[in-house]
């Protein structure tokens, strides 16, 4: 059996650590607010109200010092529960902590003895726990405090702005140190700082929050993972559909996603008194309408539809984040109609497909997760038996495939369970790339039917899948992965042509139009800059292919190759130069990886 998170020793050091700063804080500030001070996945915060005294970054070294003399006084971390009453005459004057109190207890979650309290030296707090025994218990050098942003009260933009203060916590002086190198990383990979370094999107406030404009980089990316996809699903069965980004209330109703998604949708387009339209959150109902616009036979099936469909919806301004999480996004979707007998089979497939796209691009260290159903959630289509045969079809198919998973009740769509592919970023965050969903609930709302061999109408098996994601999600995964260093296949600009001498320009032309005739994305570097500038620019560029064009190179018709952060140069006739470029696009070699054999020299 799993142990409860909140019993494990990071756990309660961390949530320990809130309270101490919290304690710290309240000597600087005896009159601010208190909030809330959870743990956190790499430590803790606290949310403070301080009125008209403020505290700012400047504050946090001494913060941290009286935190230390805490630790070493090493006071008892005791646990008591009061009656609202009581709880009441001890939260007296904090009205961010009564307002909970009462909400408790009014919610029947206050528990049989009471709003507990956990207090530690002369600071007490309504608190669930756990902690440690006493604040001694802290490991040296196991924390640092980190910074200070603004945080609503309860999340809610309609609530007052609170100060957070946030925490590094973990075991160990060379825990935390080793989170603080990989952050340092991480920040220095952030899509956002690459995606504006490298030219790939901007976000721009008069054009909307969450709406990126991909510049001509980016849309390279796009582009080169879009015909990739549309290769490998013209040769499993796929065809292709364009359907429209807008479409009639109805549609939503019937398919039942506006009862779920209407806080995530776009407001309705009113086009007369009788029709309202929305954007599209999602492609699956246009595709349900492709399938039954015609007739099918079993032995059509199974049908496999596949758009790169633009969608939409409308996220919450605070969990906006660059390109993982946006307003409008290109999905990678498609929708598979099958009888019961093809279905396992089906959903077999595009496992197979998925991690033959994650392992060619090097995405490892990926988590599968079942999502369920839950019987005590009223979000969930109200059949039971169904539930169990579909659960139990996608369950089988990962055992057969020995792919390990873990399940995790009340995470599947309301209309089936599915697949998640669970991906952590540098940080360890996690955050769901991918997912397969399988449908029992559409095809009769839909009215889909086929007809099977005894000439009776059934419903087919719906599976929905995305291997690829959006476009938005993967390329931010992507950009951090390979720190915008993308392969030859991918980059934006996949060769630049770098003369030595002004006299030499001639040559490099005539190579950039034989590349561009080849549709190579090749540049050449004409600029006043000296050379090894020209070197450092591309470097910077992270262009995967230097090439190098001296007296000699051309003479001689042959190139000077140079890799990406990569000293070792090699001359190759510039014929073979060229066959060596179109094998590396056609193989989509991942050249950015040093265990890649490149055909530079055969």
């Amino acid at each position: 059996m799993c142990q409860d998170p909140k019993q494990t020793p990071i756990y309660k050091l961390r949530h320990s650590l809130a309270h101490i700063m919290a304690q710290a804080i309240l000597e600087l500030r005896p009159t601010a607010q208190l909030a809330f001070g959870p743990p956190v996945d790499s430590g803790f915060y606290y949310d403070f109200d301080f009125g008209g005294e403020p505290i700012g970054e400047r504050d946090l070294q001494d913060i941290e010092n009286r935190m230390r003399r805490i630790i070493k006084e090493k006071q008892p971390f005791e646990q008591r529960f009061l009656p609202l009453d009581g709880a009441l005459a001890q939260l007296d004057g904090q009205t961010y902590k009564t307002q909970y109190a009462k909400e408790l207890v009014e919610t029947g979650k206050a528990g049989d003895e009471g709003l507990g309290f956990y207090t530690n030296g002369p600071f007490t707090d309504m608190c669930e726990g756990p902690h440690l025994e006493h604040t001694g218990e802290v490991p040296k050098g196991c924390f640092k405090l980190d910074r200070i942003s603004g945080s609503y009260w309860r999340g809610s933009e309609k609530n007052p702005m609170l100060t957070r203060v946030y925490g590094l916590a973990f075991e160990s002086k060379e825990e935390l140190e080793d989170y603080i190198a990989r952050r340092k990383l991480a920040m220095e990979r952030d899509h956002r700082k690459l995606g504006e370094e490298l030219d790939l999107f901007v976000m721009d406030q008069e054009v909307g929050v969450g709406l990126p404009l991909w510049l001509p980089n980016g849309a390279v990316v796009r582009n080169e993972l879009e015909s990739w996809a549309r290769e490998v699903e013209f040769r499993a069965g796929y065809r292709a559909v364009s359907t429209p980004a807008i479409t009639r209330k109805e549609l939503y109703l019937r398919s039942g996603h506006l009862p779920y998604y209407a806080d995530s949708m776009y407001p309705p387009m009113p086009v007369d008194e009788h029709d309202e339209y929305y954007l599209r959150p999602m492609n699956c109902p246009h595709h349900h309408k492709v399938y039954g616009a015609r007739p099918h036979s079993y032995r059509d099936l199974p049908v496999r539809l596949a758009e790169y469909g633009n969608t939409y919806r409308y996220e919450k301004h605070g969990s906006l984040a660059g390109l993982l999480r946006v307003r409008a996004m290109c999905m990678n979707d498609a929708h598979i109609y099958c009888t019961p007998e093809q279905v396992e089979q089906e959903f077999r497939s595009v496992i197979e497909m998925y991690l033959m796209y994650y392992k060619h691009l090097r995405m490892g260290g990926f988590r599968v997760r079942l999502s369920l159903h839950d019987t005590d959630s009223g979000k969930f289509v109200a059949n039971e038996e169904e539930w169990v045969r579909s659960e139990d079809i996608v369950r089988d198919v990962l055992r057969s495939m020995d792919i390990a998973f873990e399940e995790e009740a009340g995470e599947a769509a309301f209309y089936g369970p599915k697949m998640d592919i669970q991906v952590k970023n540098l940080l360890g965050r996690e955050e769901t790339v991918s997912t397969c969903q399988l449908d029992f609930v559409m095809a009769e709302r839909f009215d889909l039917t086929y007809v099977d061999a005894h000439g009776e109408k059934q419903r087919p098996y719906i599976i929905h899948r995305a291997p690829l994601s959006t476009h938005e999600r993967m390329i931010s995964f992507l950009i951090e992965l390979y720190g915008g260093a993308f392969p030859t296949w991918l980059a934006p600009t996949q060769v630049m042509l770098i003369p030595v001498k002004d006299n030499l320009n001639d040559y490099a032309d005539e190579i950039e139009n034989r590349l561009r005739h080849q549709l190579f994305r090749a540049e050449v570097d004409s600029s006043d800059e000296s050379f090894n500038k020209k070197i450092r620019n591309a470097v910077t560029r992270k262009i995967p292919n230097i090439w190098i064009l001296g007296g000699r190179e051309k003479e001689n018709r042959e190139i000077t190759w140079r890799r990406y952060c990569s000293k070792i140069q090699q001359t190759v006739p510039l014929d073979h130069a060229c066959h060596a470029l179109e094998r590396m696009r056609a193989e989509r070699m991942m050249d950015n990886f040093d265990d890649v054999n490149l055909p530079i020299a055969e």
